[in-house]
């Protein structure tokens, strides 16, 4: 699906021939002297359009444009959730196997977070699932334009600069959602790291480069609180080390972290059957790192990133993990494994200690951890917990222009206060209360060497219910976030 964004008025949004025409109408926008204008007029006079973005009405070859369907729908103040959520609801309108050319026209000049906005939604909205499907009906949109009366954004910074963050951070989205939304037997730990070698091979490019430690390796390295994770399946666990060098070779890296469990069924301490199929969501955190180095390939800021993804199957067998047994982690600290359904975190700190080889200039770690965020959260904003201000405060104001919101969470010294054991130097769970602060708080135990933070993405990572599916979220976060600390161009 290709995007282009052109500065035009309404009159010449209507002279474009596609399949479907959606004009986004903000409060008070001041209409021209065309057919087309005139018909926005009338409608809003006349009260079959609210502004304020209620329902949206739509035509079939309106004589005042060359679209075949036409959809008018207000987005009230223009922000970019008003934006997102009228252009979800127009594009449920003209979905059809026909729609193959789309043009979003903003009726008043658009700032660049609208525009992002708008190309996110048609982007989600036409998103297809066809992997497993023996009679796939994949997306039939190809080319969609975002226009727009000549507005500051495009003056200053201009539509390529634009074009291209977004079109790479839904690219990225999207390979973030193929691999999360796979079940578990179609995204092993294998066929992840598969991905991401061929993500580096399709890159072309020897800034980019991909390792895969397996069980052996990994064994020598001595990760015991990885390896305990991995014994209870036949599937072998596999570490994955993706870079991007885009920067001098002696500018210290960034690196991400993501949780791969492909399966989750808890271990020993088993989930409720009910919906453990979503379990295989589970990996959404390696998932958004691939999703972050594939939006990398695209955009090539002036930055080194190194992805690290520990990816392994939580299931049982005779050799599983049980509770009550003492593991030793890559960094030597002794772990008492008191539930083996709080695995994420083991997995997350051996790689979080392999982390510290690439001496970086911040560590930022993604994982659905915990349900306890679910439950602080909901679905609407990520969990950021970080000791370090400064790059909260990148990740937060990161996360504001990705349109990708997160919180930050409290991480007081007194929350690690249930994590003592008796029997090892820490325990892997701390009770019920504030979990996913105590969990955070675990893996802070294995950041002293660097600047640290953690996303809890239990909330936002997949949605539940009829419209069950990966978000790709937090990929525009992340994307924004290394752009971010790239050197100027």
């Amino acid at each position: 699906m290709n995007f282009d964004f052109q500065s035009q008025d309404l009159a010449a949004a209507a002279q474009e021939k596609c399949d479907a025409l959606l004009v986004l109408v903000p409060d008070g926008a001041r209409v021209g002297r065309s057919p087309l204008d005139g018909l926005v007029a009338q409608a809003i006079k006349d009260g079959d359009l609210d502004t304020k973005g209620a329902k949206p009405l739509s035509a079939y070859r309106s004589g005042q444009v060359k679209a075949d369907r036409l959809v008018l729908v207000g987005i009230a103040g223009g922000s970019a959730a008003q934006v997102r959520a009228a252009v979800a609801s127009a594009m449920a309108l003209v979905k059809s196997p026909k729609l193959k050319r789309l043009v979003v026209a903003f009726a008043a000049p658009a700032q660049e977070a609208a525009l992002r906005a708008a190309v996110v939604a048609v982007a989600d909205s036409s998103y297809v699932f066809t992997h497993t499907k023996s009679k796939p009906a994949s997306r039939t949109i190809t080319a969609v334009r975002l226009c727009a009366p000549e507005s500051t954004v495009f003056a200053v910074q201009g539509r390529t600069d634009i074009q291209r963050r977004v079109e790479a951070t839904v690219a990225g989205m999207e390979l973030a959602k193929e691999w999360a939304n796979r079940p578990a037997n179609h995204a092993t730990p294998t066929l992840l790291a598969k991905a991401a070698r061929d993500l580096v091979k399709a890159a072309g490019s020897s800034r980019f480069s991909c390792e895969v430690l397996g069980p052996a390796q990994v064994a020598k390295l001595g990760m015991g609180a990885f390896m305990a994770v991995a014994q209870g399946s036949s599937e072998p666990l596999r570490f994955i080390v993706l870079r991007y060098n885009g920067a001098a070779k002696t500018a210290a890296p960034t690196v991400l972290v993501g949780k791969g469990i492909t399966f989750d069924s808890g271990g020993i301490s088993i989930k409720p059957s009910a919906e453990m199929d979503e379990m295989k969501f589970d990996m959404c955190g390696a998932a958004s790192v691939l999703g972050t180095f594939k939006a990398l390939t695209l955009l090539k800021p002036k930055i080194n990133v190194v992805g690290l993804i520990p990816s392994c199957e939580n299931l049982i067998n005779g050799q599983a993990v049980k509770p009550g047994d003492v593991v030793t982690s890559m960094a030597g600290q002794t772990i008492e494994i008191l539930n083996t359904d709080a695995e994420g975190r083991l997995i997350l700190c051996d790689a979080l200690t392999y982390a510290e080889r690439f001496k970086p200039s911040a560590v930022v770690d993604v994982a659905t951890l915990t349900g306890a965020c679910v439950v602080a959260l909901g679905s609407i904003r990520s969990g950021l917990f970080s000791p370090d201000d400064g790059l909260a405060t990148s990740l937060l104001d990161a996360s504001e222009r990705a349109q990708d919101p997160v919180w930050r969470m409290p991480l007081d010294e007194e929350y690690a206060e249930g994590l003592k054991s008796n029997f090892a130097d820490v325990a892997n769970i701390a009770g019920r209360m504030a979990g996913s602060v105590t969990a955070a708080k675990f893996l802070q135990r294995f950041t002293e060497k660097f600047a640290w933070a953690h996303l809890d993405i239990a909330g936002t990572a997949w949605k539940s219910g009829p419209q069950k599916g990966a978000t790709g979220r937090p990929v525009p976060t992340l994307v924004e976030f290394v752009c971010s600390r790239s050197e100027s161009p």
